[in-house]
C-alpha cells in the first residue's frame, strides 16, 4: 500500500466514525476471546477485586429490599412485571476497565449453569460527540422444554448482558432479565430469585 494510499483509508476511516451512530455502528463483530484473554479472565475470578464487585452488588441489593432510597448511587435495580435487573454505573465505583469486562464475562458463565444457551455475543463500536462508545453484549435464552399439557418454564426468560464502554473506560453494566408473556410460559423467577443466583 503506498502513502497516498494509507493516507486515503485513514481519511476514509475516520470520516466513517464520525459518521457512525448506534444504529450504524462503525465496528460490529462477535466476540471472541484470545487464549491470553481467558487465562487472565480465569485469574481474576480469585481476585479481591471480583469478591468487591460482588460485594458491592450484595450490599447494595440488601439495602434495596430494606430501603431502597439509601441505595448506593453506584447502582440501579429494575423490577417490574416484564422485565428484572440491575445496572452498576462504573464512573462512580473504583473498578477498572478488565474488572468491568471479567464481570460482564463471569456473569455469562454463570447464566450458562443454568439450563441456558448463548444466542449472541458481539460488541459495537460507533462515534459520540464526545467519546468513541462501545457496547459489548451477551444475549442468552432458556432452553425450552415442551411437554404435553404443560406450560413451559421459562426460568427468567430471555437475558441480556450489556457493557458501555466510553473511550474505552467502563462506564455502564447492565443485567437484564425480561419475561416472556405468551400463555405458553409458566411465570418468570422474581428478582430476589435472580439476586439470590447472581450472588451465589
Amino acid at each position: 500500500m503506498t502513502m497516498t494510499n494509507i493516507w486515503d483509508y485513514f481519511k476514509d476511516f475516520f470520516r466513517e466514525a464520525e459518521q457512525s451512530s448506534a444504529s450504524r455502528p462503525i465496528l460490529k463483530e462477535c466476540i471472541e476471546r484470545s487464549p491470553a484473554e481467558r487465562e487472565a479472565y480465569e485469574g481474576w475470578k480469585d481476585t479481591l477485586d471480583c469478591r468487591r464487585i460482588f460485594a458491592l452488588l450484595a450490599e447494595g441489593y440488601a439495602m434495596y429490599q430494606s430501603s431502597p432510597n439509601g441505595v448506593d448511587r453506584a447502582l440501579t435495580f429494575l423490577d417490574t412485571p416484564s422485565s428484572k435487573g440491575f445496572a452498576i454505573h462504573f464512573p462512580l465505583t473504583e473498578f477498572a476497565r478488565q474488572d468491568a469486562g471479567h464481570f460482564f464475562d463471569l456473569l455469562k458463565e454463570k447464566v450458562l449453569m443454568l439450563d441456558y444457551r448463548s444466542d449472541l455475543s458481539d460488541t459495537r463500536s460507533w462515534s459520540e460527540k464526545d467519546w468513541m462508545q462501545t457496547v459489548e453484549r451477551h444475549y442468552l435464552k432458556p432452553r425450552q422444554k415442551w411437554e404435553e399439557g404443560k406450560k413451559i418454564n421459562q426460568q427468567f426468560g430471555n437475558i441480556t448482558i450489556e457493557l458501555t464502554l466510553r473511550n474505552d473506560r467502563p462506564h455502564l453494566l447492565t443485567f437484564r432479565a425480561t419475561s416472556y408473556s405468551d400463555r405458553l410460559y409458566g411465570d418468570a423467577k422474581e428478582l430476589h430469585e435472580l439476586m439470590q443466583f447472581v450472588l451465589a
